[in-house]
Formats: structure tokens, sequence, C-alpha cells
């Protein structure tokens, strides 16, 4: 592909979360396309540190690709889920490992990549508009010292979080805040991580469980997590994330080093990914957060190749980040949730309980058979979700409110 128009780059690529860089990183490595990655300067519209996970074999053909090693903070051998009777269920998904990415090492990894290629750099600049021109796009830019900047290029791939949700018939919010927590004596196991602990008070909506993953036997991630129709305030995580840590966990004397906090749209809204003739979003803003889980950057990295691919056989249209049949079944079980026909925390721990580790996160990555999800499917509340099932189609999609708070997908 040669450089395109006004001597910029190919591809533009607006926004330096995971999504952006994922991207950037991809195209360059492979050689498929110059690229510049437009960033915010440094101040208030600069997210937070965010942690993002996903499981992989570490094998460059998961989720995950070897060149993100060293940008990997941790990673857990098994996984385990506490049933609200303090019933617990470790499982083990050899080959692959549950892994944790801090987005500062990432977004360091990324740009000394960029640096080290002729045809990557980072610009930081605030994106005012993205818009088709002829033969391309262009993103026009207010510089750190007020410069205004013009970029064109080829094809724009724009991953900043939209201002507002699409239409959907059901919108739930996976919301959280997290302490990375230091004890005074060793609690923690570090070979496992505690995806779902449903030993909390549940809302009178939706679901509620804490997270844990050990970065040492007296160092960890605690997370308080909700399903649920509408984020909570501050001080109401606070509270929840003490009674998780000395009521449930009983971890005795501790400190909170750092804090994390996030809202994860899940909706069974269309986004858009085509937003002009050479402008497409990506990410969230692109339909990558998984309706049913929050999770994210799994499908960011598979999306990236798949967006790399079209690009080098001169294809001029992105492929969704989910297929359809995973989109319809995540709808059925978002309504089920939402309307209480289902029970959260007996709906989400029969799953680990009844189904192969390895047959259940490729179910989670929407990579099973039909009749693996049919076998799925009948391991769960068959008469309320196939209920809901027959209801779905039927049902209008309407605007709802956007949350108070920034999103920080997983």
């Amino acid at each position: 592909m040669s450089r395109a128009p006004g001597g910029t780059s190919d591809v533009v690529v607006v926004g330096g979360g995971a999504a952006g860089l994922s991207l950037a990183y991809r195209l360059v490595e492979t050689g498929v396309a110059t690229v510049t990655v437009v960033e915010p300067p440094d101040g208030p519209l600069r997210p937070a540190e965010r942690t993002w996970c996903y499981w992989d074999q570490g094998d460059g053909d998961g989720a995950g690709d070897r060149g993100f090693d060293e940008a990997v903070t941790a990673t857990w051998p098994l996984l385990r889920v506490h049933g609200p009777d303090d019933s617990p269920l470790i499982v083990d998904p050899a080959p692959s490992r549950y892994r944790m990415v801090r987005s500062t090492a990432f977004e360091r990894l990324v740009h000394a990549r960029l640096a080290r290629s002729p045809g990557g750099r980072v610009l930081r600049a605030t994106a005012d508009s993205v818009r088709d021109v002829p033969g391309g796009a262009e993103v026009r830019c207010t510089a750190a010292d007020g410069r205004t900047l013009t970029l064109s290029s080829r094809y724009v791939f724009d991953s900043r979080p939209l201002r507002a949700l699409p239409p959907a018939r059901t919108q739930l919010f996976q919301h959280f805040r997290g302490w990375f927590v230091r004890t005074r004596t060793d609690r923690f196991d570090p070979a496992v991580a505690d995806l779902m602990d449903f030993r909390v008070p549940q809302p009178r909506h939706g679901l509620g469980f804490g997270y844990v993953l050990p970065l040492a036997p007296d160092r960890a991630l605690v997370e308080y997590t909700e399903f649920s129709r509408t984020p909570l305030t501050t001080a109401a995580y606070e509270a929840a994330l003490g009674h998780y840590a000395r009521e449930v966990l009983r971890l005795g004397e501790f400190t909170v080093d750092a804090a994390e906090q996030g809202v994860i749209p899940m909706t069974d809204a269309r986004f858009p990914r085509r937003i002009g003739a050479a402008v497409f979003r990506i990410g969230t803003a692109g339909g990558a957060t998984r309706p049913a889980t929050g999770y994210t950057f799994a499908a960011v990295q598979r999306h990236s190749r798949a967006i790399a691919a079209a690009l080098r056989d001169g294809r001029g249209s992105v492929p969704a980040p989910h297929g359809r049949r995973a989109l319809a079944m995540d709808a059925v079980l978002l309504r089920a949730l939402d309307t209480g026909r289902i029970d959260g925390p007996a709906f989400f721990t029969g799953l680990f309980r009844r189904t192969p580790p390895q047959r259940l996160l490729r179910f989670l990555d929407g990579a099973t058979s039909i009749r693996e999800e049919w076998g799925i499917g009948l391991r769960t509340p068959v008469g309320p979700m196939l209920r809901t099932a027959l209801e779905v189609p039927f049902l209008p999609r309407r605007p709802h409110p956007a949350p108070g708070t920034g999103k920080s997908p997983r």
C-alpha cells in the first residue's frame, strides 16, 4: 500500500487505548500500512491506568500475541468461581491461562515498537473532527501548543468512546471499583484467579460479585463488580469493597496502594462500524465489547488481525468483531438477566460447574460450534431462556441513558 496523499500515512488511528494501539501495532508489524496514532496530550482527556484481562494459550494463535508478553503483568493457570452458598469451584483451563495487562505497560510497549518502525508514529494532539475527503479521510487536530493540524490518510479508524450508546432492546452496565491491596500476611494463592465470587450481598436488580487477581502471596487486585442498569457512587463501591475484603475474604490488616473504577456497556445495541466511506469505528465504539461478559481485549486482538488482513487483501470493508450467533445468544442472556427470569449467580456458577473449561472459554469467546452451543444451552434454565429467545426479536430498540462515568473495558 502506498502512502496516502498529503504525506501523512496510509492509516490514521484516533485514540491510543487498547483498540487503537493494538491495530497500529498489527498494521506496522505486518507491514500492511503506515500508521499515525493520534493520542490526547497529558491532561484530563487522557484516561487513568486500566487493567485488561483475557485468556490465551500464549502461542500467538489465540486472543493475545507473543509480542505482548512483556506487557503481561501476571498470569494464572487456575480459575475459581464461588457460589453464593460458599461452594468454591476450581477449573483448569489448560493449555489456556488467564492474563492481565496494565494499560501503561501496553502503551509503553506499543509506543516503542512504533518508534522503531519507519512506518509508525504517535502524535500527541486532540482530534477535533474526522471526515471523508476525496480519495480517503481527514482528521483535524489541535496540538498541545495550540497549533491546528490536518492529517490526510486513506483510512481512519476511530476508537474514541461514543457520546451516547445506540438504541437497544436491553442495556445493562458492568460497573466496578477495585483496590490494589497489600496484606500484612500472605493471604492469596498466586496460581488461582477468582473470576466470580458471589458471596456478596446481591443487589435488588442484576447481580454482584467479587473478583480477585493475586499478584503475589500478599498482593492482589480485589474488585467489587455489578451487572445492573445504573452505576454506583464511589462511596457505595468503597462500602461494598470494604465488606468483601474484610468480611468475606477476611484479609486482616491491609493497605490500598491504588484504585481503579470503570463502567462497561453490556448492550444488544447495533454499533455502526462504518461511519464514512473511509472512516471506521473500532474498540467498544465499534462493538468489540462482548455484550454478555464485558470482555474487550481479546476481541480487539482478533479484530485487529482481521482488519489488517482486509487491508492487505484490498477489501474496503471491516469485518464484525463478533459473530451474529454469539450476539444473538448474548441478547437473550441480557434480557433474561434484566427481567429477573434467571438467577444470575446460579446461572454463571452452573455454566462453570457443568461445562468443560476449554469449551466454556471458547463459548465465551464466540468460537464454539452450533452443536456445542446447543449442548451448553441444555445445561441452562431451558424454560426461561426459551421464553426470552422467543420474545427478544419482537422487542423495540430504544434509547437508554448513558452512564455517568467513563468506560474502562476489561
